[in-house]
């Protein structure tokens, strides 16, 4: 069986390098994109099991992406957890009501991470 793949979007190098080295260290195979567009193209390529999104990017925002991810019959399946540094209510709201199946708080921990993870996969 081959690994999930997971699509982690962030405008921060270092935060997709970190949550990749966290991913790959639980054998998932991960790929990356740096902002809405280049994610909404990687997933029209090649349907991930899950997207990690981050919210608050140049031009789309998270919002904006899960929206169309959502809103699209081939797409709509695929869990999205969405990441951020705002941890307050509203944002959680706003990224559940956009399509969001989960939210996590940035600094992520890498047992919340995988949890959360193999947690929505397992469906």
């Amino acid at each position: 069986m081959s690994p999930a793949s997971i699509l982690v979007v962030d405008d921060d190098a270092d935060n997709q390098e970190l949550m990749g080295v966290m991913l790959r260290a639980e054998g998932f195979l991960v790929l990356t994109a740096a902002n809405g567009l280049e994610a909404l193209a990687s997933v029209a390529r090649r349907h991930p099991d899950l997207i990690l999104l981050d919210v608050m990017m140049p031009g789309m925002t998270g919002y904006e992406v899960v929206a169309e991810i959502k809103a699209n019959l081939a797409t709509k399946g695929i869990p999205v957890i969405m990441i951020t540094a705002l941890n307050d209510r509203y944002a959680r709201t706003l990224a559940l009501s956009a399509g969001a199946e989960a939210f996590l708080a940035k600094p992520v921990g890498r047992a919340e991470l995988c949890g959360r993870v193999r947690s929505l996969l397992r469906g």
